[in-house]
């Protein structure tokens, strides 16, 4: 059985794609490298954030469903989304710039041997940046190189993510028998699993908690995370053995940018696995990614429409210089 390699992409809602793109682009200098809608709801922005060019694990990606409230964070939902840097003295750059740029944040901390900072938006969406310092495992991507952060310290891809689960003792029977995590670690009510080559790029934290209420969604919150699988034939054997497990499927669904699965592996909680490619960098060039309403093909017949449902967003950055914010 070919295995998950580590994370993808996760995806969130936003109230406002907006603010969205401004706080991932200026703030966090990450790199938009496709402005597209959802596939299923052509209403609406699904703005793709990642490193700089795209690369599978790397990328934040979201929704902003028009009239959607806001959700409210509790159990039974994947409540986090962590961010690599390349080292603690990166953290320290990131705390700073956060109490400069009034970001929400509880300081550098400790978690599982590793230093983290847990910070917020606008949306009160939950994140953390996580040092990559004395960490093998799953390579990292690249810095966005034209951005506004130093690339010593700039976002070179996914952490883990964090999940919160009522039903503790079934969760990690399905980590661990179905997708092959393994336990590495524990701090109290929270657990850390490793999958594959291992590293901040291929772990989950999962904190059993049967107190809080159980989540809703909304904007504010995370829609699905997806884990990679190498290719189409990877991925038939994942929809074979979550079918043999018995989850409620998707089945294959082709999304152009990459192939995927999604299944509901408990309350509330959809995972996806998604292949490698093809990638971001088939249908715009490098110096203008994300900077037009870029299209799959099954839904360029429509174009104009879309374009008449979705407000015009400016993201264009390949006319800016950016210069490196150091604080």
């Amino acid at each position: 059985m070919n295995g998950i390699k580590g994370m993808h992409h996760v995806t969130a809602i936003t109230s406002s794609a907006e603010k969205n793109y401004e706080f991932f682009t200026y703030v966090l200098g990450m790199r938009l490298v496709k402005k597209t809608v959802n596939q299923d709801d052509i209403r609406t922005y699904h703005l793709f954030f990642a490193d700089d060019k795209g690369n599978p694990g790397t990328d934040m990606t979201f929704f902003d469903f028009p009239g959607i409230p806001q959700g409210t964070h509790g159990t039974n939902e994947i409540f986090k989304t962590a961010f690599r840097v390349p080292s603690d003295e990166a953290l320290t750059y990131w705390e700073k710039r956060f109490d400069r740029m009034d970001v929400q944040h509880e300081g550098i901390k400790d978690e599982f041997g590793v230093r983290t900072l847990s910070f917020t938006d606008f949306d009160d969406q939950q994140y953390q940046l996580v040092s990559d310092e004395n960490l093998d495992g799953v390579q990292a991507g690249t810095p966005w190189q034209d951005g506004p952060i130093p690339l010593e310290y700039a976002i070179t891809g996914l952490g883990p993510i964090h999940v919160r689960i009522a039903n503790f003792d079934y969760f990690k029977e399905m980590m661990e028998k179905v997708l092959q995590f393994q336990e590495i670690d524990q701090e109290g009510d929270r657990h850390l699993f490793e999958v594959g080559e291992g590293g901040n790029g291929a772990r989950v934290v999962v904190e059993y908690n049967n107190d809080l209420p159980k989540a809703s969604q909304g904007f504010g919150t995370v829609h699905h995370s997806a884990f990679r699988v190498e290719d189409r034939t990877v991925l038939e054997e994942w929809i074979e053995r979550m079918d043999s497990f018995g989850f409620r499927t998707s089945g294959y669904v082709n999304r152009f940018y990459f192939e995927s699965l999604y299944a509901n592996v408990a309350p509330q909680i959809l995972f996806e696995f998604a292949t490698d490619g093809p990638g971001f960098m088939g249908d715009e060039d490098y110096e203008t990614l994300g900077e037009k309403l870029a299209l799959p093909p099954m839904l360029e017949s429509k174009r104009e429409q879309i374009e008449q449902m979705v407000r015009p967003i400016d993201t264009v950055r390949s006319t800016k210089t950016f210069e490196k914010e150091y604080e």
